[in-house]
């Protein structure tokens, strides 16, 4: 019998994920948000806010329960060449140091969410020449950038922790705004005891980032087209370079 007359009937594209389907399967199945990501859905809105949310609350935390005087107070005594040189400084020029930086310090968390933003975009494209041109990808910068968005949503369980550990009664002269939750080796360590270079190294070691940079790598070789392997080398070896300079300029400034 002939077929001619049988028009045959399309598949129908798989149906997009919702935003909150992205987002919980960042933690539960990477592969099905980035999957979708790579068909065009590259919408990022919803980790964006979660972000701005979170950090907004860590900040309210940060503000009421430690004060930001505080914070700048703590950062300076951290830094024992810079807290040598501030208490050598004529009290005029160190009352203006230090309005200053407690304006520089506000400010960076009020504008923490543009912050965010301009830092996954030029990070975005540093990822995406390398996945493209060096590993033979095929990778948008859209998709690229959905993917970071979406790969750093286990960052939000530093700002949930953070929080935790302001309001369970941590103590303010020894807050350390650079390293507020206990998620690396180097919230173990004193600062003022312990070579600076090592103890970047040790805070560098952190889960929060290493789980994110999985999922990055994941991500990235799933939008490009190519292996597994190389989106971990891509990513992973972006992170080695900048946690090299990273314990270099502690070295040299410690």
């Amino acid at each position: 019998m002939s077929d001619m007359g049988v028009v045959p009937v399309a598949e129908s594209a798989p149906e997009g994920l919702s935003q909150w389907q992205r987002v919980t399967n960042t933690f539960t199945a990477p592969s099905k948000t980035f999957e979708d990501i790579k068909r065009g859905n590259k919408s990022w809105w919803l980790p964006f806010v979660i972000f701005a949310v979170l950090g907004y609350i860590l900040f309210a935390a940060i503000y009421f329960k430690i004060g930001m005087q505080q914070v700048v107070d703590n950062q300076i005594q951290l830094n024992p060449k810079q807290a040598e040189a501030m208490a050598q400084a004529p009290q005029a020029q160190r009352e203006l140091s230090e309005k200053i930086s407690l304006y520089i310090t506000e400010g960076v968390f009020v504008a923490n969410p543009l912050l965010v933003l301009g830092g996954v975009a030029l990070l975005s494209l540093g990822l995406w020449g390398t996945i493209n041109f060096v590993f033979g990808g095929k990778a948008k910068f859209g998709s690229i950038f959905a993917v970071w968005m979406f790969a750093s949503l286990p960052g939000i369980i530093k700002s949930v922790l953070g929080t935790v550990v302001i309001f369970a009664g941590a103590a303010p002269e020894s807050f350390n705004i650079k390293n507020f939750a206990p998620t690396n080796a180097g919230a173990f360590l004193n600062p003022l005891e312990t070579n600076q270079a090592l103890y970047a190294l040790a805070t560098s070691l952190d889960v929060v980032t290493i789980w994110t940079l999985v999922l990055l790598g994941m991500g990235t070789a799933i939008v490009a087209g190519v292996k597994r392997t190389s989106g971990y080398i891509a990513v992973f070896g972006w992170w080695a370079i900048l946690v090299l300079v990273g314990v270099g300029i502690a070295a040299i400034t410690g």
